[in-house]
């Protein structure tokens, strides 16, 4: 399962308006290889389910993740910050050992 912060729901509620969304829009979060620490976070939205994504639903918000990164991402929440000393999307991840220091690469 993968967790949305009230923040990252508002967040990704704004995001689907000012970017010309529609409701059958989903957020899809996978794992790539890259960065510093060997693994990225990517997070876009789709409107297409394929039939290996795993799907989940927390908040109101649909969860797209594909059978690869699912390993990487169980029980990581999805946080949303518009402070001044960051601002964005970070990814809390109980499996990640490492991360780099922008927080956008991890290592298993």
């Amino acid at each position: 399962m993968i967790h949305i912060s009230d923040s990252a729901k508002e967040r990704i509620t704004e995001l689907i308006k000012e970017e010309g969304y529609t409701n059958k829009h989903n957020v899809r979060v996978s794992v790539k290889g890259g960065g510093c620490s060997g693994l990225m976070y990517d997070l876009t939205f789709d409107e297409i389910i394929n039939n290996e994504d795993k799907v989940f639903e927390d908040k109101g918000v649909k969860i797209l993740v594909d059978k690869k990164s699912i390993l990487y991402l169980l029980g990581t929440t999805l946080e949303y910050s518009g402070g001044l000393n960051g601002k964005g999307f970070q990814f809390v991840n109980p499996n990640a050992t490492r991360t780099c220091g922008c927080g956008e690469s991890f290592s298993v």
